[in-house]
């Protein structure tokens, strides 16, 4: 059994082949998909299909940082308006929500802002987060260091940093997310998943982007998941199953699912 904890197969790079792509996930074993949400434009498309298969899929609802600008505060109050959740079925973690000051650092404060609203009301709904974090670490840990953290857990997506800041997530009691770097050539992420232990990763793709050898390059999608964890049992000298499962044990924990 896999768990795809970071896709968005929702996406309209999947309206073309989105069920056979689906159907591929199922038949490598991936038993769930967990759908982030980006902003308010995308939504509605996560929660159709989340809602053709509600025993498959699992909603993240939140305010991605690259959705950040000057405007935040109308988008962010609509998208966590009771209204919309109740239209958002198995809702299961806040997601996904961050810092990114990759290509632009204009709204770094808002970015702080909304990351830090999202956080709270996710530790007051007992929710898990999902972090997005690219070039943000240490802003990001100011934010979350800053405030009452009691109760709050989560996972930091698409990890890209080095061995002591996977320390320090996982020490927080947070997860580790591992999907397709992993199997780049010059990714640092096989020292770190050594380091660690595999209680504290989650598979995922973040679908569509950054397949995993050997589909780099092309568009990525759930059962690529498996490529993944093939190259982790690989580095960690595992068995496949095992790591299947251990993986997905963390996933079922994290965000409850059934």
């Amino acid at each position: 059994m896999l768990i795809d904890t970071h896709s968005h197969i929702y996406s309209e790079e999947f309206d073309a082949d989105r069920d056979e792509a689906i159907a591929r996930a199922k038949a490598v074993g991936v038993s769930h998909i967990v759908l982030p949400n980006i902003d308010l434009s995308s939504i509605e498309r996560l929660s159709v299909l989340a809602k053709s298969d509600s025993d498959y899929f699992y909603v993240a609802n939140g305010l991605h940082p690259t959705s950040v600008n000057a405007d935040y505060k109308a988008e962010l109050n609509e998208i966590f308006a009771d209204a919309t959740f109740a239209s958002l079925p198995n809702v299961v973690a806040i997601g996904e929500i961050g810092m990114d000051l990759y290509w632009d650092d204009t709204y770094q404060k808002e970015q702080k802002d909304v990351l830090d609203f999202q956080l709270e009301y996710a530790r007051e709904k007992k929710l898990p987060v999902i972090i997005h974090c690219r070039n943000a670490f240490s802003q990001i840990m100011d934010v979350i260091t800053a405030r009452d953290r009691s109760g709050l857990i989560g996972v930091f997506h698409c990890f890209s940093e080095d061995y002591e800041a996977a320390k320090h997530v996982v020490d927080m009691g947070f997860y580790v997310g591992v999907g397709g770097v992993l199997t780049y050539k010059k990714s640092t992420l096989p020292d770190v998943v050594t380091r660690i232990p595999l209680t504290s990763i989650l598979l995922e793709t973040d679908s569509p982007y950054l397949a995993p050898v050997p589909h780099r390059g092309k568009r990525n999608e759930p059962s690529f998941v498996s490529c993944v964890a093939e190259k982790l049992s690989q580095i960690i000298g595992r068995d496949y199953e095992d790591v299947c499962d251990v993986t997905s044990a963390n996933a079922k924990k994290l965000f409850n699912l059934i």
